[in-house]
Parts: structure tokens; sequence; C-alpha cells
């Protein structure tokens, strides 16, 4: 039966990808839609993915399902989106632009071409978060210590070019320090437990990925990368705030599609993205997380993506990054 009934969804599979667009557009989905996220299983984008993926399977009587593609910081499943057949059955989910990679990677594809914008899923911070057992109770001293053992502090990221590393990098800039970078494949590979035994020094990670233990009392925060204390964490201050003017770094969770997407497809999967994100019991879901909320137009999405990418690339040069 189950090979009768994988035959019978391969057939179904090739009828509906000779149809016209508009045909094709009313009989979507008929099988399994993936979304790829580039992190593993337990962090931040992951949770956030899963809650988009229960509501949509809803919506639309097929599963939606995570597809975990870990690596470069989030370019393995860049790639694997930017190179899926344009049917609707795959989706990203990104932190922040995918045309940033542009600027860290050799690329075989062009990050802002090959994909297609469907909509915001939220806005978050970044925050510097270091062990319990830290002598350092505020940034302030954070930075001191920094500022006079040039080097000898050791701080994870998820990732070399992923959009918590640039955030980092921004910070040691601003702050005037030095600090060594130990790159992670995401929180849940390690980087968690490094922090809390004692063997990494600090991190800079997602709200998703690391305020759950703030509040937990596993880790410290001594700052949120927000210009001004975000709405989700009002409770820890903003690294501006704590010894560096004028640091302010947002990022966003963004859903994208294979670029030849059929637009009736495109247009489904915003309207119904848009509407979940809208709903009271998704956004405290988010909240949560430390995420805020809340859909756009693909339009709005492509001009929040450039801009993001404008603000990275000068730091990526200057800094000599490169994806690994």
């Amino acid at each position: 039966m189950k090979l009768l009934r994988r035959r019978f969804l391969q057939l179904a599979a090739a009828a509906t990808l000779a149809l016209p667009h508009d045909a094709r557009a009313q009989v979507w989905p008929i099988r399994i839609v993936r979304l790829l996220v580039g992190f593993p299983a337990g962090g931040g984008m992951d949770a956030a993915g899963r809650i988009l993926c229960s509501q949509l399977s809803e919506i639309w009587g097929q599963k939606v399902v995570i597809e975990n593609r870990p690596g470069a910081g989030g370019m393995i499943a860049l790639d694997a989106a930017a190179r899926a057949a344009p049917d609707g059955y795959t989706m990203l989910m990104s932190a922040g632009a995918p045309a940033t990679y542009g600027s860290l990677f050799s690329l075989g594809f062009d990050p802002v071409a090959d994909l297609a914008p469907l909509s915001l899923v939220g806005r978050f911070p970044h925050m510097i978060v270091v062990p319990n057992s830290s002598p350092w109770l505020s940034l302030k001293d954070f930075i001191a210590h920094a500022k006079t053992n040039a080097g000898k502090i050791n701080w994870a990221s998820p990732g070399v070019g992923s959009p918590a590393h640039l955030a980092g990098e921004r910070f040691k800039r601003m702050a005037g320090i030095e600090m060594t970078h130990v790159p992670y494949r995401g929180v849940a590979t390690g980087a968690m437990s490094d922090l809390i035994a004692g063997r990494l020094d600090a991190m800079f990670n997602t709200t998703g990925s690391v305020l759950q233990a703030v509040r937990a009392n596993q880790v410290r925060a001594l700052g949120v990368t927000t210009g001004a204390r975000f709405a989700t964490a009002p409770e820890i201050p903003t690294i501006a705030e704590s010894g560096v003017p004028g640091y302010d770094v947002e990022c966003f969770y963004a859903l994208w599609a294979p670029a030849a997407t059929p637009r009736q497809i495109v247009r489904k999967m915003n309207r119904d993205v848009v509407a979940i994100l809208d709903e009271p019991a998704a956004q405290v879901r988010f909240e949560l997380l430390g995420v805020l909320a809340g859909g756009s137009t693909p339009e709005e999405l492509a001009a929040k993506a450039r801009a993001d990418a404008e603000l990275w690339a000068p730091i990526i040069k200057a800094a000599g990054i490169k994806g690994e």
C-alpha cells in the first residue's frame, strides 16, 4: 500500500507541474511542504519555524515540516532553497538578508535573484550572555576586562557570517576590544553547554536561542543589541546604555521561496503566514522566544533585506570575514 500511495503522489505531482500556473495554484498543496532551516533543532530559528509549521499544516491540510540543514552560518539551507524546484513545496526561513551571504561566500547562485520574498516573520535583538560563574555582572565590567586582556576572551556565535557573529563583530569594533571568535553550528551543538560550563567566556546569539536560558537562570545576560530595550525582554539593558553608545542592531526572521514559484502560490503563502502572525495566540508563542511577531508584504521584506545587506557588507569587508 505504501508503494501504491508513493506512486500516486509522484503521478499527482507530475500532473500538477504540467498544469498552467493558475490551475496549479488552485490544487496546491497536494503533498508535504518543507521549510528549510539553516541551524540545528533546538535553536531559536528552529523553534520559530515549528510554530509556523504547526499552523500552516492546519490551514493547508498538508504537513509542513522542518528540514534542518545546519552549517556555514545558515548558507547550506540557503543554497538548497535557491536550487530547489519552484513548485511551492520548498520554503526557507532566514535570519537577516540572504544577500549578506554574497559578501561571505563564492556562491554558485544569486541570493537575490534566485529567491522570492514571502513575508517577514518577526523582529528580535541578539543578546550577549556569559556564564553564571562569570565575574562580570555588567557589560561595562566585561568591556573593562577585555580592554586590559586583549584577545584573551573567547566568544561564541552560531557560525561564521551568521547575523549573531556580525553583531558581535560590530560590538568589538565599537567597544574597541579584541576577542577570539569560536564559531559553532548552532546553539544546540554544544555552544550552550560549553557556555554554562564556563568553557566559553561569552556568546552572541538570538533571543530565541538564549532568552529562555537567561530566564531560567542558566546564564547571565549582559545586554541586547537593539538601540532601545526590546518589547519582549524589557528587563535586559541595551548594549548602547551599557557602555557602547550608538550601538543598534536588530535582526529578523523571514520566509523565502525559490524565485520562479508561481505567483498565486506565493500570494497564498504570504496571505496565510500574515494571518497566522496576526493571531494573539501565535504572537504569545513567539514572544516566549523574544521575537516580536509580524508579517509583511513580499515587497516590504525585499526592501528590509536590501537595507540589512547594505548595513553588513562594509563591516564584513573591513573585518575580513570569510564564510567557512
